[in-house]
């Protein structure tokens, strides 16, 4: 067996597979104009076309707006927000709108990681240099521990988004090992890191249930041209999350 891959992040080894213990997050779920996510992943992308938003409904495909708040984990505590696109595997044809949905109703869609806004150096770093998550620093302001969830991401002085949830019903938890697969895309080049969930604790999801404030900081005016959804498809948010992030490799 070979031995652990390791990367040197500002002056620290980190060993692979990155661990996280504990963290917890809330997520709402838009849809959003297929290509006006497409001209969005294009646009960071050396290779335009290499991958396709995962479309839902004609016209229509997925936009996730996530906060996680990382407590214990081998990159030490920060909160992210995240915009992700749900989006096809790219050694695969097209898939049906039947399909996509299938694919989301299972959990296995895969995703692509487009804006990664965090508020540590260190994990920044590693974000950029190990995985090629496209990090940039921010400011955030997060509640986890009401019932209602909320936060709020600016940088530069500027507001990113505003995002609010409602109260969700509980759903079972799950202690199986889930392989999730993220893509980044940075400096041109397209990565593909599996992403191994080992328990995920109370969670609550509902239909709906999202308030969205957007600023003027560019995320948030990138966001407006993907037309979101006025209301959210779905909402959800996880009181406990363990995982491992395995090393990438390049599409």
């Amino acid at each position: 067996m070979s031995a652990p891959s390791t990367h040197d992040i500002l002056g620290t080894t980190v060993t692979m597979p990155v661990e996280i213990r504990q963290a917890r997050c809330f997520v709402a779920a838009f849809t959003a104009d297929t290509a006006a996510v497409q001209r969005a992943i294009d646009s960071e992308s050396a290779r335009p076309g290499t991958l396709r938003p995962l479309g839902i409904r004609p016209g229509r495909s997925m936009c996730m707006i996530v906060f996680v708040d990382y407590i214990d984990g081998d990159l030490g505590p920060y909160n992210e927000f995240g915009v992700c696109f749900l989006v096809e595997d790219p050694a695969q044809p097209p898939a049906s709108p039947i399909a996509a949905l299938r694919s989301l109703v299972r959990g296995d869609a895969r995703a692509l990681v487009h804006r990664l806004p965090v508020d540590g150096d260190f994990t920044l770093a590693a974000g950029r240099g190990i995985w090629g998550f496209p990090k940039t620093l921010a400011d955030f302001d997060v509640d986890h521990a009401s019932p209602g969830r909320r936060g709020r991401v600016e940088a530069d002085g500027q507001l990113i988004a505003d995002l609010r949830l409602k109260p969700g019903l509980k759903v079972p938890d799950t202690t199986a090992d889930t392989v999730l697969h993220a893509y980044s895309q940075l400096d041109g080049v397209t990565r593909l890191t599996p992403w191994r969930l080992t328990s995920v604790t109370g969670t609550r999801t509902r239909i709906g249930g999202a308030s969205l404030v957007l600023g003027d900081h560019p995320i948030a005016t990138e966001l407006r041209s993907l037309r979101l959804g006025r209301h959210a498809l779905m909402t959800s948010s996880v009181d406990r999350i363990t995982m491992r992030f395995e090393d990438p490799v390049v599409v």
